[in-house]
């Protein structure tokens, strides 16, 4: 995986079981700063998507795949925005989706999306 971001701590971005593939929540990283993309739910929202769409084209993927997604958010505030950048990034049928507010996330991130996919 050269171009998107590696774990940042002692997880892999992905493990395959079966004809399922788990991806790691995918963090607003730019992958050429490795640094969060801005303080904006907006960029970060799309930037998280755009590393998850990232790894999965290295798999030779697209975001059909995607059966599940979790996302998680620093503030549920930001539900409804996330929800309309999200719909950028899927078409129907979406995969089954949970979403909800957490306490912190890593780096001071606003967002980040882990999914299930099927291979």
């Amino acid at each position: 995986m050269e171009n998107t971001i590696k774990a940042v701590g002692p997880y892999s971005s992905y493990r395959k079981s079966g004809n399922l593939l788990f991806i790691s929540g995918q963090l607003p990283i730019d992958p050429n700063t490795n640094a969060i993309v801005s303080n904006n739910i907006d960029d970060q929202a799309k930037q998280s998507l755009q590393n998850l769409r990232a790894l999965l084209e290295e798999l030779n993927l697209d975001m059909s795949a995607i059966v599940k997604t979790t996302v998680f958010l620093s503030d549920i505030k930001d539900f409804n925005t996330v929800n309309e950048i999200y719909s950028r990034f899927f078409e129907s049928p979406y995969p089954a989706r949970s979403a909800f507010q957490v306490a912190a996330l890593p780096k001071g991130a606003l967002i980040e999306v882990e999914a299930i996919a099927q291979v």
